[in-house]
């Protein structure tokens, strides 16, 4: 029992110091994912120039007035001709999908928790002013169709009509599904004679843990967006494209603003559109020569007792150590590419049935192969560590391949209960551990908490 209680507090530190504390470190938006909650004002209807309509600057999963999904973009132009050069031209393959979408997150960590916070009168006024946007080419990064979630919208047709909720008119998508994508929603003019679509577009990647698609932000797909909108032959970026302030700042990155593109003015219907944009990616490397003398400075420092606390955690790695690792990343990375494979090749599959066949290998694989290989390890602390350690490192490696780098409290908490779990199952399942009886308070405190996690997420407790 003591050695049990060493192994957990040992694994509660680990997850503390590989998942929970880069997370706190490194994600920005972890305190503001869940403002308090506040009275809800009544809309404030956002009119589009030279029209009589509007729109009120936030989408809604329910038809309620709650400050949730900020619109981002705003385009003037004829709804027919916008929407065909958005899913008609571009320089790469336009093709459409059959994805039958889970629900996605609305905003980081907003999906239980409402805001509803005022803006300050004053904000508009310090926020830059309407600004010009440099263009920037496109890529070929081809955009889709998208059977995203519904969000309900509430536009506002003028003076002689009510103001009402509307589903999208379209929606588009860049990226994997089982992977990292850029999506958009588009809504027209609830009014035949006025020119506008009013757009909201976010990042998200597919949390493999969760079977939810994590909303990551909105700034980045908003600049995507702008840059495409800007690399239409005929439009006049000095003219046609502006900033202006919608007031809907608050969730995840949002600033309040909004892009404005103007396509009124362009001379013909037929121009091309390529909606894609680079996603900046920084690589980081050191020369040999740098990492050779880095050894050297290290070998230098080390004493005597190092060199023999070295040598005696050598002595102490097993090959089933090296097994371990290398089953644990296969299996999250693997889960992760195979799903990007087969969505992309194989047509029969829905995004359902592609999570039904890839969700055991993480519910069942992951505790089962690290069981049966750690059955073969000699002790509990080390089966433990080398379990939680590569786990929470394959979680890490995932994400930075996805370009993730923001994560909500309850991720994180999730993700720290589950690196426990599997090491105690590890550390339970080690030969030491099973002297007495297959079965020990080690591994079913493990088992229970590893059931627990992944049903309490899958039922929406956590």
């Amino acid at each position: 029992m003591r050695r049990s209680l060493v192994v957990a507090i040992t694994l509660l530190a680990v997850a503390f110091l590989f998942v929970g504390g880069p997370s706190l470190l490194f994600s920005p938006s972890a305190d503001d994912v869940a403002p308090e909650e506040e009275e809800r004002p009544e809309p404030n209807i956002v009119s589009v120039e030279d029209s009589e309509s509007g729109f009120w600057p936030y989408l809604n999963a329910r038809e309620a007035h709650e400050k949730r999904s900020p619109l981002n973009v705003v385009v003037r132009g004829e709804t027919d001709r916008v929407v065909h050069l958005l899913t008609a031209y571009g320089d790469g393959d336009w093709e459409e999908t059959d994805h039958d979408h889970f629900d996605a997150e609305e905003l980081v960590g907003l999906a239980d928790n409402e805001t509803d916070d005022e803006l300050a009168n004053g904000n508009e006024s310090s926020a830059p002013s309407d600004e010009t946007l440099n263009p920037v080419s496109p890529t070929d990064i081809p955009w889709s169709h998208a059977d995203g979630t519904t969000r309900f919208a509430y536009l506002d047709p003028g003076p002689d009509e009510d103001a009402h909720w509307t589903t999208e008119t379209l929606q588009l998508e860049d990226g994997e599904y089982y992977g990292y994508r850029y999506h958009v929603r588009v809504y027209e003019s609830p009014n035949p004679d006025d020119r506008w679509l009013v757009m909201q577009t976010h990042s998200e990647h597919f949390d493999w843990f969760t079977l939810r698609h994590r909303v990551d932000g909105v700034e980045a797909a908003q600049s995507r967006l702008e840059r495409d909108l800007m690399a239409i032959p005929g439009i006049d970026v000095q003219e046609d494209v502006q900033r202006i302030y919608l007031d809907n700042a608050g969730p995840s990155d949002a600033d309040g603003w909004a892009a404005k593109v103007d396509l009124t003015a362009m001379a013909t219907a037929s121009v091309a559109i390529g909606l894609a944009a680079r996603r900046t990616r920084r690589t980081d490397g050191a020369s040999q020569r740098v990492v050779e003398r880095a050894d050297r400075e290290v070998d230098d420092r080390l004493t005597d007792v190092d060199r023999e606390r070295l040598a005696a955690a050598s002595d102490r790695l097993e090959a089933g150590h090296l097994i371990l690792v290398a089953t644990i990343f296969a299996i999250v990375l693997g889960v992760r590419i195979t799903g990007i494979a087969l969505d992309r090749t194989v047509d029969a599959l829905t995004a359902h049935m592609i999570a039904a066949l890839l969700y055991p290998f993480i519910a069942v694989g992951l505790p089962v192969a690290t069981y049966a290989i750690a059955n073969g390890l000699e002790r509990r602390l080390d089966a433990a560590i080398i379990a939680s350690v590569s786990l929470a490192a394959a979680i890490w490696l995932d994400y930075s391949l996805l370009g993730v780098d923001v994560l909500p409290i309850d991720v994180i908490v999730q993700r720290a209960l589950v690196v426990v779990a599997l090491g105690l199952i590890a550390g339970g399942a080690a030969r030491r551990a099973t002297r007495d009886s297959r079965l020990n308070d080690m591994l079913a405190a493990g088992i229970v908490l590893w059931v627990l996690v992944l049903g309490g997420t899958l039922l929406g407790y956590l």
